[in-house]
């Protein structure tokens, strides 16, 4: 037997290599070594950047940009565990490393290829010559593993600068070598007598493109099979070749190239051995392809390096919809979420988060609502308003569910299911009274359970019938495989338990309750058990009690708990149990049992139910809606899930090792049960007041479920106008043609393909140019295309992101870009007007940061907030790149200028300026009498208006210098913000500060009397300090679930979405200070980065408590979870339960 193992070697910048391994069984990494190497931090000579194993798992390259290689070999001892040796060096100093790859060399000493260049020459040069003539080199170091030591074995130059190689594989399976991908070529290398073979890169048939543009490769995939290998690599504008190496003996004599398809550009692409294609997006969801075809056998045409071609000419091929690959799964993501709001525009109760994400034509505005898709299968009309239904299957080991039942108040309908769902009246059911359960009882009998009986139907249609006594009614009943609980009116319970011939039997006593009987609940029979031991009833007087269903103790009560209010329904689950595995030999274990308690004011309660004692402990509590719990078990992914009812529909399950409660993002229902057939094997038929619907959950674990509405260029920023349910939105992409001059450009392309063409091909030039200009590829798929530094295209939005409808498009001229919006009020226009100003930038570069000119945009809102109507363009002369409404007038922020615009007839009119700023102002936030203005590197500047002598006045600022990114006002003397480092500041002005300054510090007073640092005289102080780790690129205030406290939420350029909550007792903080102390020893982070440097990375932090630290609690060892209970005098539940309590205060 071969024990195949799967390691992943990771380099990160903790200055040490981690080895883990993947524990299939418990869906975790397990550390198998940590080796130090070098500090900790981004650093150039750190090695991290770069890592590369050779391809016999034999050694491993770890590098740093510059000058530092290590090599460490990978052994197996005794026991087939990995060993690691000491680190061999391979040092150079003076050279910039670009790609490091394991030649395959099959079983000979490893050897490892790095793309390197030498800047020695060039760093002593101060003309600068050297740096324009220095060639990249391809460099082969190989490990000696008889030495025990590493050689720098080869070097050569390389005509053109490469950026990534493709190793080849060696050994018997192929000729080794690597291919060099660079700028316009692919060339193939190897050791020894191998000609090198260059071929350039085929480029699109009348690219709109800038023809002097080079075009590389940016990712590649290979798949080997023991008879042929190929490789799949990726141009920057998303279209995938496949490259084929013809070989003569061991030489290679050619390499071929095909088209194969286009999908969006990635970052890595892997093929599986299934014949599957996982593309890692660079931006935007990610996809997973199934290979169709190889693209041997088709029409498509292969390009050669022994082609004939000059030198800078190249190979040309037209783009297509996909042909060789299928797309099969998309899996979300929101990188780069550009610009993010929350608020409850499709009035929902609950807040939707509105994310402006993705870069270029696929970008997409989404609509984010907390809770899990449902795809609806069916609905179909039914004859009244039911009151409850069920499904039932004929036999015990039946797939798939064959009867639907529906109850109504006076009557019963019985469907079958197969093709189609039709009414049956011989199913033996009684179809003249309402039903209060129906279900599939022992192996193959039926059982129908009404107001004055049991009707027991067996599966020869013989029917045993059990009348209730006297005057007396079934009000309530529970029932499993076997057994049967009916609540009599009066509060007396009456047990019935199948004996082995399928014959119901009813226990000789009968139970009187204290109380009227609310709800009752049996758990499922276990396997090979005769009967579930535990019934819980819950009574009139605010009481869950368990009863046991033991023969040595039927009937007698067990424990009991106290409700805050009446229950509703009992659902009794076993959950968090493990399916046993047929491929690997694992044996299922068994999950806990959970008793949850569905109350009338809408809580959902979830208790543990010992299942020995039968003992209630660890209630957790949710509030779901207002209106009473039902509850309902259905099937979810193999295990006993919950449904919730309540205003909304709630479900509870289990996954990936920990519990979920998330709403369902559908209507409200009413009753439901599971439901199997062929094509919805784990479905829920439920009512919705006179319809049936069957329903599918597919998305588990999902926090979000996501609406997305496709936009044309980035998104830059929104806003969402005051009592409007729109947004409006700028998008602005840089090296991009608008809609005009991208036509302009095709006709002029077209022009010069005809007059190109000699008088004998006029026509069919005519024809191709026709084609070519008709021709509409969507840029969407195929990439936008690249017109050229200081090429700006931007259009402004009027968006209603409910239903998804562009109300509104304005289109900017080409070379002008929107950077900035607000939604204001104007004093000299009256109360009722509202206008938009966008602040555009023309003929912007980035790099030296210049403009010739910029516009202030002033349009109004016409039409309840649906149009926009132009008044004026206003120009100033240099970027507006904030703007913020202000006490009737409007603030704009222009390059380093603060100034206070009023509405003019033919522009908006200046009236005060301030020019302290350093750089320049990149956000504006008022509070009061007092602006907020970011710098773009000089943090946060606290501004004063004097109204009376129009002056604008900076009365304190920051101590450190923070490139903001975005800001957050909490309340008149607290600011929070982000930089664009990943740290997260609260800044505070003390309680002595004054801001009545009467003149400008920074300007005409006194040198001894002029401030600090250069700023102002009065500074803020810092009150937290927090690194996240990513670019955060939007922060706000506010409540995410209804009756919810206000935290706040930010969202990062990578995609993620967290939130800062405030802490509101000295108690709760005391006790998560001391878990993420004990949770930072004893479970630190699997990179090998130390927790506490890690969130100090810029400023040491201060009074922030990691909440993703403490949430790992869960995932350790339950011995680890013991010993840090103890620590803290808790037990594991106790501490698990203040985490989901904190949570649940905030969030979801």
């Amino acid at each position: 037997m071969f024990l195949f193992l799967d390691y992943i070697i990771i380099g990160s910048d903790s200055g040490r290599i981690v080895i883990l391994e993947y524990l299939p069984a418990k869906n975790v990494f397990d550390k198998i070594h940590q080796e130090t190497f070098g500090k900790s931090g981004c650093r150039r000579i750190v090695p991290g950047q770069h890592l590369a194993v050779d391809p016999k798992g034999r050694a491993v390259m770890i590098g740093a940009i510059e000058k530092q290689k290590l090599v460490y070999i990978l052994n197996r001892d005794a026991q087939a565990r990995l060993t690691i040796s000491s680190p061999l060096e391979a040092h150079k100093s003076n050279t910039f490393c670009y790609h490091i790859v394991g030649v395959d060399v099959g079983f000979e000493n490893p050897m490892f290829a790095c793309l390197e260049v030498d800047y020695e020459e060039s760093d002593s040069d101060p003309t600068g010559e050297a740096a324009q003539t220095t060639q990249q080199m391809l460099t082969y170091y190989e490990l000696d593993l008889g030495l025990n030591h590493v050689v720098r074995k080869y070097s050569e130059p390389l005509e053109e600068h490469g950026n990534f190689l493709i190793p080849v594989p060696g050994g018997s399976d192929g000729p080794s070598g690597v291919l060099i991908c660079s700028e316009n070529y692919i060339t193939y290398k190897n050791l020894g007598d191998q000609p090198d073979i260059r071929m350039p890169i085929p480029r699109r048939r009348n690219d709109l493109d800038d023809p002097e543009r080079g075009l590389i490769f940016v990712c590649s995939a290979a798949h080997k099979t023991k008879s042929m290998f190929f490789f799949l690599a990726q141009t920057e504008q998303g279209d995938i070749f496949k490259i084929t190496l013809e070989t003569d003996e061991d030489m290679v004599t050619e390499i071929r190239l095909k088209y194969f398809d286009t999908v969006p550009v990635a970052t890595s692409m892997c093929v599986l051995k299934t014949g599957f294609l996982f593309v890692a997006s660079e931006f935007g969801n990610h996809n997973l392809y199934q290979i169709a075809h190889l693209g041997d056998d088709d029409d498509e045409p292969e390009f050669s390096s022994t082609m004939p071609l000059e030198e800078g000419d190249t190979f040309f091929f037209a783009p297509r919809p996909l042909k060789n690959l299928m797309v099969v799964d998309e899996l979300e993501s929101l990188s780069p979420i550009m610009a993010c709001q929350i608020a409850d525009l499709a009035n929902e109760d609950t807040p939707q988060m509105y994310a402006a994400c993705g870069r270029g034509p696929r970008s997409s505005m989404r609509v984010l609502r907390h809770g899990l898709e449902v795809s609806e299968m069916a609905v179909s009309e039914l004859p009244g308003n039911p009151n409850a239904v069920w499904t039932v299957k004929r036999a015990s080991d039946d797939e798939f569910d064959a009867y639907i039942i529906v109850s109504f108040v006076n009557a019963t309908l019985v469907l079958s299911i197969g093709e189609t769902v039709e009414e049956v009246t011989d199913s033996g059911f009684l179809g003249t009274t309402p039903t209060l359960s129906s279900s599939l009882i022992g192996e193959d009998s039926l059982l129908q359970i009404y107001p004055d009986g049991i009707r027991h139907i067996r599966s020869d249609k013989r029917v045993n019938e059990w009348k209730t006594p006297g005057k007396k009614n079934i009000v309530k009943c529970a029932v499993n495989q076997r057994q049967v609980v009916i609540a009599l009116s009066g509060g007396e319970l009456v047990y019935f338990e199948m004996d082995p011939t399928g014959q119901l039997n009813e226990y000789t006593e009968r139970k009187e309750m204290s109380a009227d009987v609310k709800c009752m609940s049996l758990a499922t029979v276990p396997a090979g058990e005769q009967r579930a031991r535990f019934l819980a009833v819950g009574l009139d007087d605010n009481t869950v009690r368990i009863i046991s269903l033991d023969q040595s103790d039927c009937l007698q009560p067990l424990s009991m708990q106290a409700l805050p209010a009446p229950a509703e329904a009992l659902c009794i689950v076993e959950m968090g149990g493990t399916e046993a595995r047929e491929e690997s030999g694992e044996t299922g274990t068994r999950g806990g049992l959970y008793l949850n308690i569905g109350l009338q004011n809408g809580v959902l309660l979830r208790t543990v139910l010992d299942s020995v004692t039968g003992d209630l402990s660890d209630t957790r509590t949710r509030y779901l809606g207002s209106r009473p719990v039902k509850l309902f078990r259905v099937m979810m992914q193999g295990s006993q899930a919950v449904l919730a009812m309540s205003s909304r529909s709630w479900l509870s399950y289990w996954y990936q090792s920990r519990f979920h409660l998330t709403p369902l993002s559908y209507e409200s229902l009413e009753y439901a049960s599971g439901f199997a057939s062929e094509q919805c094997p784990e479905g829920i038929v439920a009512i919705s007041t006179n319809t049936l619907r069957i329903l599918a959950l597919e998305k588990l674990g999902a926090v979000f479920n996501q609406v997305s509405v496709a936009l044309k260029y980035t998104p830059r920023k929104f806003i969402i106008p005051p009592e409007s349910s729109n947004l409006i939105l700028i998008e602005t992409d840089h090296n991009t043609y608008t809609d005009t001059t991208k036509a302009q450009r095709k006709q002029q392309m077209a022009e010069e393909m005809v007059e190109a063409a000699g008088e004998e091909e006029r026509e069919l030039a005519a024809e191709m140019a026709a084609a070519f200009i008709n021709e509409d590829l969507p840029d969407t798929v195929f990439g936008a295309p690249k017109a050229g530094a200081g090429m700006w295209a931007s259009v402004i939005r009027l968006l209603n992101p409910v239903s998804g409808n562009t109300l509104h498009l304005v289109s900017l001229e080409q070379n002008e870009s929107a950077l900035s919006l607000a939604v204001c009020k104007f004093n000299s226009r009256g109360e009722d007007d509202l206008f938009l100003v966008v602040g555009t930038a023309k003929d912007m570069t980035l790099s030296p940061r210049t403009c010739s000119g910029g516009f202030l945009h002033t349009y109004q809102i016409t039409e309840n907030g649906c149009n926009l109507q132009l008044l004026h363009k206003t120009p100033v002369d240099d970027v507006p790149a904030a703007l913020c409404a202000f006490q009737g007038r409007i603030l704009v922020g222009v390059g380093k200028l603060l100034r206070i615009y009023d509405l003019g007839k033919k522009k908006l009119l200046r009236k005060c300026e301030n020019k302290m700023i350093p750089n320049i102002i990149v956000n504006i936030s008022t509070v009061g009498n007092r602006i907020l203005v970011s710098d773009i590197q000089e943090s946060i500047h606290f501004v004063r208006y004097k109204r009376a002598e129009n002056k604008l006045i900076i009365f304190a600022d920051d101590t450190y210098p923070r490139w903001i990114t975005a800001s957050c006002i909490l309340d008149y003397n607290t600011v929070v913000c982000a930089d664009k480092f990943g740290n997260i500041t609260v800044l505070r002005l003390p309680a002595n500060i004054n801001d009545e300054v009467d003149e400008d510090p920074t300007g005409s007073k006194a040198l001894w009397d002029r401030g600090l640092l250069n700023g102002a005289s009065q500074k803020a102080d810092i009150i937290c300090n927090f690194h996240i780790g990513e670019t955060i690129l939007s922060l706000q205030k506010s409540i995410l679930i209804p009756g919810g406290s206000e935290s706040l939420v930010y969202t990062t350029l990578s995609g993620a979405v967290g939130i800062l909550v405030p802490f509101t007792s000295h108690e709760d903080h005391d006790f998560f200070q001391h878990l993420e102390m004990h949770m930072r020893s004893e479970y630190p982070p699997l990179c090998g980065r130390d927790h506490l440097s890690f969130r100090s990375y810029y400023f040491p932090i201060k009074s922030v408590i990691d909440g993703d630290l403490c949430e790992q609690f869960s995932s350790m060892d339950t011995t680890k979870q013991r010993s840090v209970a103890e620590e803290l005098e808790r037990t594991p539940a106790e501490v698990s339960k203040k985490l989901e309590d904190i949570r649940t205060r905030y969030a979801f």
